[in-house]
């Protein structure tokens, strides 16, 4: 059998003349996840990616795992590819989907005709199908609204695909359709989060993280290290810049009224941001503020720590509360494990 990924378009779909620029950029992005594991052909048609091995020792467990957290997939699936013959694709499905119908009560066969060509309708596909893999396995019965597996067939220009139920994907635009911005990283759950949802919408990101030693310290800073590398998967390859700030800080305690110093010394790490970002021609800044969190996040602190710079400064966790934040944490751990 000939397995291949399959990769479901979402919000893509949607774009109009620009919408082959997010196709090569997706491409190109899962060629890129792929190159480590094997020898892949990765094309596009039909509002689907199109991720077919041309080896056949390939680790496709690993294949499936590094392009499931790619942005711009709404859902993947694992699929065998067949003639678009009816007995052929019966025997199909019973080779590659069979062992996944032991265990259980309920299936549900499933069919879409993008071929119109094709003589049977998808009713009566799904209904003799349907009945062929009841044949197979009589302990089972058809549960059209709840089943405990799905199995389902495609049928396209190129032939017929099989698989079973698809694999929600990460959504979200591929990683650098929106631009270049830089994130200001700290060692909390905020600028990671923010990180994630920015990068989710196409942005391409890179990092500065703040250093004030003996004020932070060495394992600080690796835990802000270790939180870009978390990221890697979804955002791809990321450059932290780490900028030495205790000088400023020190300077900021002895010259400035203690009730004004958190504005002050944020007010430098913007101007200081914008430098870095020039530097990367990254076109804007990206934290993880949150209205009302604190003191210095109130709508008008907001104000005045963004009126040093010129550039764009991009908010994706500005009407989160905590709660949310941990959830969205503890859903990319999930995803990840």
């Amino acid at each position: 059998m000939h397995e291949i990924i399959l990769g479901y378009q979402g919000e893509m779909s949607l774009k109009g003349l620009n919408r082959n620029q997010f196709e090569s950029t997706m491409m190109k992005i899962l060629r890129y996840r792929l190159k480590t594991v094997g020898k892949f052909r990765v094309y596009c048609t039909q509002s689907t990616f199109y991720m077919e091995p041309e080896e056949d020792d390939i680790d496709m467990d690993l294949a499936f795992e590094r392009v499931s957290k790619v942005f711009g997939l709404a859902a993947l699936s694992r699929a065998v590819v067949c003639d678009k013959d009816f007995d052929t694709i019966c025997q199909t499905a019973e080779n590659y989907l069979g062992a996944s119908l032991h265990g259980i009560r309920t299936f549900k066969v499933e069919a879409r005709r993008s071929d119109k060509t094709y003589p049977m309708t998808s009713p009566e596909l799904m209904r003799e199908l349907g009945a062929y893999l009841l044949g197979k396995h009589n302990y089972l019965k058809v549960d059209v609204h709840n089943p405990d597996f799905k199995v389902i067939v495609e049928i396209r220009d190129y032939g017929a695909y099989i698989h079973g139920p698809k694999v929600p994907g990460e959504g979200g635009l591929p990683v650098g359709t929106s631009g270049r911005a830089l994130n200001m990283l700290s060692g909390g759950i905020d600028s990671p989060v923010s990180s994630y949802m920015i990068a989710k919408r196409g942005v391409k990101l890179e990092m500065v993280h703040f250093f004030s030693p003996p004020y932070t310290s060495d394992e600080a800073k690796e835990k802000v290290l270790s939180l870009a590398k978390l990221l890697v998967p979804w955002c791809g390859r990321l450059t932290v810049q780490i900028v030495p700030f205790t000088e400023i800080q020190e300077e900021i305690r002895r010259n400035c009224p203690e009730e004004f110093f958190t504005l002050i010394m944020r007010r430098f790490m913007m101007r200081i941001s914008q430098r870095v970002a020039d530097q990367v021609k990254a076109k804007a800044l990206v934290t993880g503020e949150n209205l009302g969190q604190v003191a210095s996040q109130t709508m008008e602190a907001l104000r005045v720590t963004e009126d040093v710079v010129d550039l764009p400064v991009l908010r994706p966790l500005i009407g989160m509360d905590k709660d949310c934040l941990l959830y969205t944490s503890d859903a990319a751990d999930e995803a990840r494990s």
